[in-house]
């Protein structure tokens, strides 16, 4: 039987990879989501849908955002409580309003805010 050379293997078997957009937010940046009422800052960031599929199904198709860009982890306000979120790029804008967040969690991960931004502290820094 006649066998088939590895780098034809490797090219019919190999997934293609999502398109991955490029991060329009940093960690320490103040955001607000699009839709809904609420504000924080980023503290993390995947590059491309990082969460439950059961996460993902919860959301209304109608609202759904693509998994082929960043997600971003916050630490999260709105006008009752603190909470940490996981938004989409497509959902966030910038939050201009210069007021700080006011996160329980905050001075753990931050060290102060410069030109709107929060500061990471150099012990979470990579």
């Amino acid at each position: 039987m006649p066998r088939t050379p590895v780098s034809t293997l490797s090219s019919q078997s190999a997934v293609p990879m999502p398109p991955v957009s490029s991060a329009r937010f940093a960690i320490g940046d103040v955001v607000r989501h699009r839709l809904f009422d609420f504000r924080g800052v980023i503290f993390d960031v995947d590059p491309v849908f990082a969460n439950s599929e059961e996460w993902y199904d919860s959301i209304p198709e109608d609202v759904r955002p693509a998994k082929d860009q960043p997600f971003y982890h916050l630490l999260a306000e709105n006008s009752d409580s603190s909470y940490i979120a996981y938004v989409s790029q497509q959902n966030l804008v910038t939050d201009d309003s210069d007021e700080p967040v006011d996160h329980p969690a905050i001075a753990g991960l931050f060290d102060g805010r410069s030109q709107g931004r929060y500061n990471l502290k150099a012990e979470h820094r990579h």
